[in-house]
């Protein structure tokens, strides 16, 4: 265009290159709004990936392209080192039977942890398989069988007890207590294979989480600061933690939109009859 003074339509002809091509001007996006609120959300959810921070970022600010989060997520540098855990691998020898409603199965399993002059507590985690939420969480320096039992009891006051219980073959699940206080309740008990974590797969993943994000992230002073902290997040994670396996929905969420749901078509079922 410029030596021989062509027109813009020959020139682009004689050099086969698309006038919109060239007529286009680059409108870089502005990312300034979601790398800041990224950076907010990752100083205070600290052991959040890049998926959970997307869910969280989508809920805020709309449809947002997961690629632009990644990308502004790996140029903010917050990335966080993994430790890669090596041991055995196992199969599943038999999948559990999906639970179909809210307190039809529960989970349940031990994790210890140390204070922060080195004295070693126990904590006691309860999740349901269906609603993936965190029914109970009991940290001590000590839980025995019978207290296992009592915790139970606490929590069939206010929320009711499931139909199946799922453990592994620990001396407080397989005891004289947890057997008695079966039978008098009805209530089955589903004990894995020994060296078969991967049988109780709801409570394994729930613990990973829970030591990821809660354990690992703080330095509890005495127990009663454990209790403290162990109850705060559990709150935070039936209540704000976005569940990748409930559709980005909390475990609350998820079991108030279930409960509607069958209120719902309850509802028209009567209304169905009575038109009938």
């Amino acid at each position: 265009m410029k030596s021989e003074g062509l027109s813009e339509r020959r020139s682009c002809s004689l050099a086969g290159l698309n006038r919109a091509t060239y007529q286009y001007n680059a409108k870089p996006k502005d990312d300034g709004h979601i790398r800041e609120r990224l950076r907010e959300l990752a100083a205070r959810k600290l052991r959040y990936g890049a998926p959970l921070l997307t869910l969280l970022i989508r809920q805020e600010l709309g449809a947002v392209n997961h690629k632009r989060i990644e990308r502004i997520y790996g140029e903010e540098g917050l990335q966080l080192p993994r430790k890669r855990r090596k041991g055995p691998r196992y199969e599943r020898k038999a999948p559990l039977t999906p639970a179909t409603r809210p307190n039809e199965r529960w989970s349940m399993d031990f994790m210890s942890d140390s204070l922060c002059d080195g004295r070693k507590f126990r904590l006691l985690t309860i999740v349901d398989d269906f609603t993936r939420e965190s029914v109970e969480i009991e940290a001590d320096t000590s839980i025995s069988g019978e207290r296992v039992t009592r915790i139970l009891d606490h929590l069939s006051q206010w929320q009711g007890l499931p139909e199946t219980f799922v453990m592994d073959n620990g001396p407080e699940f397989t005891g004289k207590a947890m057997l008695i206080w079966v039978q008098t309740r009805g209530i089955r008990l589903h004990h894995i294979e020994p060296g078969k974590p991967n049988q109780n797969a709801f409570i394994e993943s729930f613990n990973g989480t829970f030591r990821n994000e809660c354990l690992n992230a703080h330095w509890f002073l005495d127990i009663q600061d454990a209790k403290r902290e162990t109850k705060n997040w559990k709150v935070e994670y039936n209540t704000e933690r976005p569940h990748s396996s409930l559709g980005g929905m909390t475990p609350t969420a998820f079991r108030r939109a279930f409960e509607k749901r069958n209120e719902d078509a309850k509802i028209g079922r009567e209304l169905s009859l009575t038109l009938a």
